[in-house]
Formats: C-alpha cells, sequence, structure tokens
C-alpha cells in the first residue's frame, strides 16, 4: 500500500484544508479553486482531518459537510486527498472511512478516540477493527494534547504489522518521540510530522513528509522547509524555521484553529470564522502580530491565480 502514500506525502508537501460552513451561511463556500497549495508544489488535501480544525473544531463539522467537501475538493481538481474519518466509537469511524471511500478518497486519517481514553490494547483493537473492514489506506493520528490519549510507540510497531495501515501523524514534537517514529519507518510504513514547530527536525531524522497547518497560509514558504529537511540539509531547514519562526508564534496564541482562520481572509480563502464554542480572534496584539508576520511572507502567501 505504500505506493498509495507515497504520491501524496512522500515529499514533504502536505497541506490541509478545512471547508466548513459558517453558521450564517447558505452554503459550503465554493473555495476549493481558488487554494494556494497545487502552485505551491502541495501534493494534496486533507478534508476535516483534524488538522486545521483539529480536534475541537472538527468535530463541529456535520457528518454530511465533511462529505460535501469531499465532493467539491474532487470537481475542483486539486489532487489527491486524505479525509479524517475518525470518530470516538470504533462503529461510527469504520461507517465514515467507508463512506469516504465510496466518495474517492486515497487514503483515512483515522485519529485516536478522543474523550474515551482507551488503553493501549483498547486502540490496537481499535484501528485493526477499522483497517480489518473500512476499505481504504489508514494513516494513524497521534495528537494527545486534543484527544486525551497517547498512542505509544509500541502499538504503532504492532499496528504497521497491519497491510491496510500505511503510517502514523505524530502531532507530539519531542525529541523521544521522534526518535522512536523514525525508528518505525519502513518501505510498507511512513512517518508523517503532524506538528509544524518541530518537522524540520521530524523530517530530517526520518519522517517522509508533514501534515501542516502553516502550510494553508504560506505554502511555498513551507514547501522550501520541506524540500531542505527531506533532503538532509540542516542548515538550509533552520534557515527556514528562522523565516517561519514568527508565524508561527504568532499562530500560537490562541487555540488552532482560531489564528489561522483569521490569516485566512487576506487570502481569499473565506470569511476565517471558527464554530462555536471556539471564537475568532479579537482586534488586538494577537491579531496585529498575525498580520505583521504574515506580511513578512506576503509574496509566499499570495493566491495564485
Amino acid at each position: 500500500m505504500t505506493e498509495d502514500l507515497d504520491g501524496l506525502a512522500g515529499s514533504g508537501r502536505w497541506a490541509s484544508e478545512e471547508i466548513s460552513r459558517q453558521p450564517h451561511e447558505a452554503a459550503l463556500p465554493d473555495c476549493a479553486d481558488r487554494l494556494p497549495f497545487t502552485p505551491a508544489g502541495i501534493a494534496g488535501i486533507i478534508v476535516a482531518g483534524g488538522v486545521v480544525g483539529d480536534h475541537h473544531d472538527r468535530i463541529r463539522i456535520t457528518r454530511g459537510d465533511r462529505l460535501e467537501a469531499d465532493r467539491r475538493r474532487r470537481r475542483a481538481d486539486v489532487g489527491e486527498h486524505i479525509a479524517g474519518t475518525g470518530e470516538a466509537g470504533t462503529a461510527k469511524t469504520v461507517a465514515l472511512t467507508r463512506r469516504a471511500q465510496a466518495l474517492g478518497a486515497a487514503a483515512a486519517l483515522v485519529v485516536t478516540p478522543y474523550y474515551v481514553r482507551p488503553t493501549q490494547e483498547g486502540l490496537f483493537r481499535h484501528f485493526t477493527a477499522v483497517a480489518d473492514v473500512a476499505g481504504l489506506p489508514v494513516i494513524l493520528y497521534n495528537v494527545p494534547g486534543r484527544t486525551g490519549c497517547d498512542l505509544l510507540p509500541d502499538t504503532v510497531a504492532r499496528l504497521r504489522e497491519h497491510p491496510a495501515i500505511i503510517g502514523i501523524k505524530e502531532a507530539r514534537g519531542d525529541r523521544e518521540r521522534i526518535s522512536a517514529l523514525a525508528e518505525l519507518v519502513r518501505a510498507d510504513f511512513v512517518y508523517l510530522s503532524g506538528d509544524d514547530g518541530s518537522a524540520g527536525q521530524a523530517m530530517l531524522a526520518g519522517a517522509a513528509g508533514t501534515v501542516s497547518v502553516v502550510a494553508n497560509l504560506v505554502p511555498q514558504a513551507f514547501r522550501a522547509l520541506c524540500d531542505a529537511a527531506t533532503g538532509g540539509d540542516q542548515v538550509a531547514t533552520e534557515r527556514c524555521h528562522a523565516a517561519l519562526e514568527p508565524l508561527l508564534r504568532a499562530l500560537d496564541c490562541a487555540p488552532n484553529p482560531i489564528a489561522v482562520k483569521a490569516g485566512m481572509p487576506a487570502l481569499g480563502l473565506g470569511l476565517g470564522l471558527p464554530r462555536l464554542p471556539l471564537v475568532e480572534l479579537n482586534d488586538g496584539p494577537d491579531r496585529a502580530r498575525l498580520h505583521q508576520a504574515l506580511s513578512s511572507l506576503a509574496s509566499l502567501a499570495t493566491v495564485a491565480g
């Protein structure tokens, strides 16, 4: 199944997109044809993956919204896509993954069950059950700060033996976790970073690429980081990270995706309003820092076309 993922993430060229309906909007915005990702060398899109929206905002997107976002992505022809299909329960995860497969998704990004805090054995059985019957290659997604449980490397090592489980997106960026997951990489199992701040170090260690938040705003700048890191150029990687660091710090001023959504209107990508219980970023120093950081990367953040 590795071929399925090589074309998607092998060069670290993954950004993510969340197309969501705001409470006052009549329909999902037709913004897929205005996304900057493809001209910047991004290989594909993750739809409602718990990435840009991450856990809290993602669960406010209805299943119908997710499926409509899939349809719009395909109609706009913006490349391959991975569908976020993780739910708190195994049966619901299987059902949503099957639906994503019917809509043409290339793979499923399946976050660990949130709130219920399963044991490592429970996580093993959950992902095995999804991979057994859901009909799509599965990418594990570990983001313990959002879900309340941590998919440990020993459990990942067991899960990678399943032929339908082809990789992991790991949002923990500490050195120990990066090193442990890099050791699990092999021809049929890839490691993708899920943390922009440590993505360069993860790719230098052996991660195949990154599922990125900041790439939604500055895809070319983040692509440069990915090219340097996957090419093993530590000096260039550090230089690219330094250029991105002011924006990374600015985006950290509020829970994701509040700040990244606040930067989207300038790119012509919707109104930038998250769903309740998340609220928009207030005018003030945080928003000013965000706009200043974006301005410094303006030539790389312009929407093509």
